[in-house]
C-alpha cells in the first residue's frame, strides 16, 4: 500500500491521539458497571454471560494501543464538505491502473470494518488476483461516525452524504470510479447511484435492497404474501415479516429519540451491549467468540470497533443518521447503472436473484456466497473481496 495522493488542497492529512487518561477513564468505567440480574430467557438481548465475559476482556487484556499502531499506520485524510469535516483512509495500489473504489459502512460499523479487505483490494497479486483487479480504496466515516465531524445541524440524510461522497471523490481526483456498501453503506452508495455523477461507472451491494413494491406493502400492512411468489421469494418474505416484528428495536428508538441514548454515550459496557444486538445472527457470532469459539470476528475484532465508537464519543451522534433517513432500507430505489449484488446466507434477508433482477435492471453480477453475514468485509474478507473484484472487472 502506497502514501496518499490528493489533487486538491483542501484535502488534508489527518491524525489523532488518544491519550492514557483516556484509556484509564475507560477501564474504570467498565470495571465500575453495575450489573443487572440474568435474563429470564434467552431471546431478551444480549445475554449477562456474553456481556460480563466481553468486559472482563476489554478492562483486563484487551491492548487498545495494539490497534491504533495498525490504524495510524494507515494513510488518512479529512476534508471540509458542507461545513462537516469527512474523514477517509485513502490507501492508492501500487498498480497505477488501479480502479477508484469508494466503500461505506453502517450502523453500529465504522471503518474498522473495512480494514481486512485494504490489502487484497489494493495489492490483488499478493492475495492471488491478477494487478488488472486493483483499486485505489477511499473509505471515509459517515457524518458523526468516527472521525468525521458531527453535525451540528440536521438535514445529513444519505442523500445528502451521497452528495458529498461524489464531491470527495473529485477532491481525491478521481474523475471515474466505483462504489460499494452495506447497510447505511448501501443506501448512500444506491443514493450516489440516483444522482447519476458522470464519474460513477456501477455499485456493488452486500445489503441489497431489492424488496417490490408489492411485498413492501403486505409487510407493512400485516398482510399474507401476495400471491404467486416463488419458494425463495416467500422465504425472504417470511423472514422480512420476522425481522420487522422482532429484530428494529434499536432501529425505532434511534430513529425517534436519539439523543434520550444518554447512558450508552456514559457507560461502555452499555454501549457495546447497544451495539452487539444489531441483529441476531451476528450477536450468535460474537457471543461465540467471547465464549472461546471464535468465527468471523474475534473478541479484538468487536473491541476495536466499539472502543472507537467510544473514544471519538460517536454513540449519540451516529445514532442520529436514522431520525435523519426516511428511507424504507429494503424498497427498490430506482437505480438504473450497472450494480452487483452479494448475497451472504446470514444477511438480515437472503435477496433471491428474481427480486434483484426487477430492482437493478443493469444487474452486472448476483451470487450467493456460503459464508458470512451482515459485517461482510470484516467477517469474511477474501469472500468479499473476490465478489469485488469479479463485479467490477468487467466495467474497467
Amino acid at each position: 500500500m502506497s502514501a496518499t495522493t490528493t489533487t486538491s488542497p483542501d484535502v488534508r492529512p489527518f491524525t489523532f491521539d488518544v491519550s492514557d487518561d483516556q484509556l484509564a477513564d475507560l477501564r474504570r468505567r467498565i470495571e465500575a458497571t453495575r450489573w443487572p440480574d440474568r435474563e429470564t430467557d434467552p431471546s431478551q438481548g444480549v445475554r449477562l454471560d456474553t456481556i460480563r465475559a466481553l468486559a472482563d476482556y476489554w478492562a483486563g487484556e484487551y491492548d487498545w494501543r495494539r490497534f491504533e499502531r495498525r490504524f495510524a499506520a494507515l494513510p488518512h485524510v479529512v476534508t471540509t464538505i458542507d461545513g462537516v469535516d469527512i474523514h477517509a483512509i485513502h490507501v492508492r495500489s501500487r498498480h497505477e491502473d488501479a480502479l477508484p473504489l469508494i466503500v461505506t459502512h453502517g450502523w453500529p460499523g465504522s471503518t474498522v470494518e473495512q480494514l481486512k479487505i485494504l490489502e487484497p483490494l489494493t495489492d490483488p497479486t499478493a492475495h492471488g488476483a491478477p494487478a488488472s483487479d486493483a483499486f485505489h480504496l477511499v473509505v471515509p466515516s459517515l457524518p458523526g461516525y468516527g472521525f468525521s465531524g458531527k453535525p451540528t445541524g440536521t438535514g445529513w440524510d444519505p442523500q445528502r452524504i451521497a452528495r458529498a461522497w461524489v464531491e470527495l471523490m473529485d477532491r481525491l481526483g478521481y474523475r471515474r470510479f466505483v462504489a460499494q456498501g452495506g447497510d447505511w453503506g448501501n443506501a448512500v452508495t444506491e443514493q450516489m447511484a440516483l444522482l447519476k455523477p458522470s464519474g460513477l461507472l456501477g455499485i456493488h451491494t452486500n445489503m441489497p435492497a431489492t424488496v417490490p413494491p408489492e411485498v413492501s406493502r403486505a409487510i407493512s400492512r400485516g398482510d399474507p404474501a401476495p400471491p404467486g411468489l416463488t419458494a425463495e421469494e416467500q422465504s425472504a418474505f417470511d423472514v422480512l415479516v420476522h425481522f420487522f416484528a422482532t429484530g428494529t428495536g434499536y432501529a425505532g428508538e434511534m430513529g425517534n429519540r436519539p439523543q434520550t441514548l444518554y447512558a450508552i454515550a456514559d457507560s461502555p459496557v452499555g454501549l457495546a451491549a447497544w451495539m452487539l444486538d444489531h441483529d441476531v445472527a451476528s450477536y450468535e457470532l460474537i457471543a461465540r467468540a467471547f465464549a472461546g469459539n471464535p468465527g468471523g470476528l474475534s473478541r479484538d475484532d468487536v473491541l476495536d470497533n466499539v472502543t472507537h465508537y467510544w473514544l471519538t464519543n460517536t454513540a449519540v451522534s451516529s445514532a442520529r443518521l436514522y431520525w435523519e433517513s426516511t428511507l424504507a432500507f429494503f424498497d427498490t430505489k430506482g437505480v438504473e447503472i450497472p450494480v452487483g449484488v452479494t448475497v451472504f446466507p446470514d444477511e438480515l434477508y437472503r435477496a433471491p436473484r428474481s427480486w434483484a433482477e426487477r430492482a437493478y435492471p443493469r444487474l452486472i453480477h448476483f451470487a450467493e456466497v456460503d459464508e458470512g453475514g451482515h459485517f461482510a468485509a470484516w467477517e469474511q474478507p477474501e469472500t468479499f473481496s473476490r465478489e469485488i473484484r469479479a463485479t467490477f472487472r468487467s466495467l474497467r
